[in-house]
């Protein structure tokens, strides 16, 4: 099987999926983080392809960067300055070639990852 890389948002305060919601992928090398690609989440709160297709997949350290103020000030989720959350990253390894699945709980105050299936 090859490996191949998914994510999905759900906002866990208003009890739906999170659409629009951008998120970075990067490849951690050393000390270098090299940009891979740039995707926003749809209605389902998922991205309209896989964020790292078999082809491109490859084993390493990889960084998902979810930009969550820019989308609770889109919801009109009360604001803070600065935000309680703002840019965050999660920063993962994949160390076999097969189905990696990121994906994040939101809410203005918290969230949590897993590896999903």
């Amino acid at each position: 099987m090859a490996g191949f890389l998914t994510t999905h948002v759900l906002d866990t305060a208003r009890g739906i999926p999170a659409a629009g919601l951008r998120i970075d992928l990067f490849r951690i090398d050393g000390d270098d983080r090299i940009h891979v690609t740039t995707l926003t989440t749809n209605d389902d709160g998922r991205t309209d392809r896989q964020i790292l297709p078999a082809t491109d997949f490859s084993i390493g350290v990889f960084e998902l960067v979810f930009h969550a103020g820019d989308y609770l000030d889109a919801t009109g989720a009360a604001a803070e300055t600065p935000r309680f959350l703002d840019v965050i990253p999660i920063r993962f390894g994949m160390s076999q070639q097969s189905h990696y699945h990121v994906p994040l709980l939101l809410s203005p105050f918290g969230y949590s990852t897993y590896r999903g299936s």
